[in-house]
């Protein structure tokens, strides 16, 4: 949590004494103070996009770590991980034809089934080109899958592959940098 405000408002105190209130409206202090809140709202602003961004990793490593533990922790053959990957792709099926169904005759479809068919079609998409996925065949990988506790941060100790839907693997960095 940032804390440059609180740091701040402190020394102001400090240099003019308790009375901190009692500042003109366009002095230097306030204008420190000004700063040092604007800083503030930067770090949070910037930390949750950071973390809007990252959410869907976390989401697809904690599927493949289940699948992991499902498995007694042993590393999985192609044809297993590509069952995986086709279940993770299409676990939004069931909800969008769901959604289908429900829509009256000629009414537009909602945000949200649209939401869920733009997904659908970039997971497919991906999966075609290779899907970005925690290596599942590595047995050193596999361990390190079921230790993790739901970090980002510990996302980049785990080895990445790129599993296409013809069965190519290639190995890749983490985190991605468009190479899907």
């Amino acid at each position: 949590m940032p804390k440059s405000v609180a740091k701040t408002r402190k020394k102001i105190s400090k240099k003019k004494g308790n009375n901190i209130t009692a500042l003109h409206e366009n002095s230097r202090d306030v204008q420190r103070l000004k700063r040092a809140e604007m800083r503030d709202h930067k770090l949070v602003r910037v930390a949750s996009a950071r973390r809007k961004h990252d959410q869907p990793l976390v989401v697809r490593a904690a599927y493949f770590q289940e699948a992991v533990r499902a498995n007694d922790q042993k590393p999985l053959e192609l044809s297993a991980i590509q069952n995986l990957i086709h279940d993770f792709v299409h676990q939004h099926d069931e909800d969008y034809s769901m959604m289908k169904k429900e829509r009256r005759a000629g009414r537009p479809a909602s945000t949200r089934e649209d939401m869920l068919k733009m997904k659908i079609a970039a997971d497919e998409k991906e999966y075609e080109n290779g899907f970005y996925m925690p290596d599942l065949a590595d047995t050193d990988n596999v361990i390190y899958l079921d230790r993790w506790e739901g970090t980002y941060t510990y996302l980049s100790s785990l080895k990445w592959v790129l599993v296409s839907r013809s069965g190519e693997v290639k190995v890749t960095k983490f985190p991605p940098k468009g190479e899907a």
